[in-house]
Formats: structure tokens, sequence, C-alpha cells
């Protein structure tokens, strides 16, 4: 029922297809515990290195052209995956794209502003704002001003909150994240019965448990804040995640218990990597080949870690790590691997 219900949401094509899920068996063996898969969001598209954010404009799109909008605005960091995304798909449908870009990390990188996503916007010809505002995922009036300014010089803009997440399509992708998770259990044999997850906007973790409640097999989605404001996200996640439950048609009121953010690994500050958060992205390197950042995935890689070797993820679990991108941004943060 509630996945005739979400194909009722008008779709854009944007991913190569399901992205694909693969065993994580070294790092499964030195940590000796849960069996431990990923899934790769961040290989999930060709559009500009892809991304979770690429998932959830899928949904925005048809509503953008609905509308005949003509220029994406959107908001986020001076390394901001997400306008990253945003600029790569307004490229692909041939519209612009204005792109507020504050400094919401206080990072020493002289380059900050200039290399990584930030760089990669700039390539695809969107319209990049330097603001200096500091981090916060509410509407902006930077954000506000640079819709007006595309009204103003007779463009029709199309407004993505930060993240894609406080929007009404927002939880869409990820809820059919949910059911794309279910199709690939049945291919491998395998059942999930942790996901765990980096939280910041809140749509990803929400649209998971919003398509998970509607299966019937219970499995813990486990946020990991990465913001250094938990009570923010975990209000934000539950707001958005029962919001779209109630759109993908589920019959029932989401519990509390269904909504879990956890702190403990968002490091001194958002995008202000700490020490596990660096030992999380060598250990996973030299382990397995794969890369993750020091914003997001290093921090939420950091937590699972540490949830298997503590056992608070048992040991007969079997672990499902959503990795959502986020390398484009680590040339910014080069003065961390110098060796």
């Amino acid at each position: 029922m509630a996945t005739q219900k979400l194909d009722e949401f008008p779709r854009y094509p944007l991913l190569f297809g399901p992205s694909p899920i693969h065993p994580l068996n070294r790092l499964t063996a030195h940590l000796g515990g849960a069996q431990i898969w990923a899934k790769r969001e961040d290989v999930n598209s060709g559009l500009a290195y892809g991304g979770n954010k690429v998932r959830k404009l899928e949904y925005l799109v048809p509503d953008a052209l609905a509308q005949g909008a003509d220029t994406l605005v959107s908001i986020g960091g001076y390394q901001s995956n997400h306008t990253r995304q945003v600029a790569a798909v307004a490229a692909h449908l041939g519209l612009k794209a204005v792109l507020v870009q504050e400094n919401w990390v206080d990072w020493p990188d002289a380059l900050n502003d200039r290399t990584g996503n930030i760089m990669l916007s700039r390539i695809m010809g969107a319209e990049v704002r330097l603001d200096p505002a500091g981090f916060g995922v509410g509407f902006k009036p930077s954000w506000e001003r640079a819709i007006e300014d595309v009204q103003a010089r007779g463009g029709k803009p199309y407004a993505i909150p930060a993240g894609a997440s406080d929007h009404p399509l927002g939880g869409l992708g990820f809820a059919r994240w949910a059911y794309e998770v279910q199709q690939q259990e049945r291919e491998l044999g395998v059942f999930f019965d942790t996901i765990v997850v980096c939280s910041v906007t809140g749509s990803t973790q929400a649209g998971m448990i919003a398509g998970f409640a509607t299966q019937d097999r219970p499995r813990r989605v486990i946020g990991i804040d990465a913001s250094a404001k938990i009570d923010e996200t975990r209000d934000q996640v539950a707001r958005i995640a029962r919001r779209t439950a109630a759109m993908i048609g589920l019959d029932r009121d989401l519990r509390d218990d269904e909504i879990e953010v956890l702190p403990g690994w968002e490091g001194p500050a958002y995008g202000i990597p700490g020490e596990s958060t660096i030992e999380a992205i060598r250990l996973l390197g030299r382990l397995e080949g794969v890369i993750t950042d020091p914003v997001y995935e290093g921090k939420s890689m950091a937590a699972l870690i540490d949830l298997v070797r503590d056992r608070t993820i048992p040991a007969d679990s079997t672990v499902l790590f959503a990795h959502l991108g986020g390398q484009p941004a680590l040339p910014a943060y080069v003065g961390l691997f110098r060796e």
C-alpha cells in the first residue's frame, strides 16, 4: 500500500539505478562483532560524484519543472555537498543555479572557499554567493534575498532549503531508499536489522524511518548527529519523518522509539572533525579502500565502529552503513592528512 502511494509522486530519474550494497569484510573481521555492509550513495549517479541529495532531488525536480522554474536556489556551507548536487542537477536540466554558501565551518584552510565542492559548483556554472553567516539549517535571510534577486531580474526561482530537507517532498527519496533496501535484501538473501546513517538536516534519516515503518520486519535506524545541535537535529528528523510517513500512507503514528539520533561523535562543532573521525577515516580507507569525509561520513563511521566494538550493536547483528557521499570536501581538509 505505502509503496503504491509513494509511486503516485512524480519522480525524475537522476540515479544509475539502485545504489550498490557490498560487505565490508575486513572491517567486520577487524572489529570482531556484527557483520557490516555499506550502501553506496556516493556512487549512485553520474552527476558530479553523486551523493544522497541527488536521490532527494529526483522528487523536487518534477515540482520545479511543473512550476516553470528556470533557476534552482539553495543554501549550504562553503563545502556543501548539497549545493554541489543542486548545481549538477541544474546543469543537467538546462536550468540556472544560485547557491548561497555560508561560512558554516570555522576551518583554517586558506582554500576552503575555493576548492572541493564549491569549486565543482563553479565549474558547473552556478552563481555562487559567499556569505559570512554561521551554521544553521533554518530559513536564512541570505537565501530569501537570493530568491528575491532572481525574481527581480525576471527569473522564476525554485527554492530548495538546506539539504533539500525542510521541503514538503524532502523525505520521499529516502522512503524509496527503504523499499530499495528491502528488494536488495531479497536478492542478497540477507536482512539488515540495523542501519547507521549520518544526520544533520534530517530528511535522509527521516525518509528511511518512514519507509521502513511500512515494512513488516523491525529494524533499528540509528542516526548519528554531526551538527553538534542534537536537539534541533532530533526534532527535525522527527518532524520530517512523521510528515513523510503520512504522505506515503502509513496507517499509524510513528513511535518515539523509532526516531533515534545519537550524540557523541559530532566533534567540536559541525564540520570540525574530532580524533575519532580522523581515526575512522584512516581505518576504513586502509582496511577497505573506501573513502569517507571529515564532516559527515567520517563521524557516522566513527560511531559505527564504537557501537560495534562495545556491543551496543550486538555481535549477531547485520549492519548497513549508509554511505551518503561527501568525499569532494576532502581537498578543503588537506592539513589533516599529511602523513
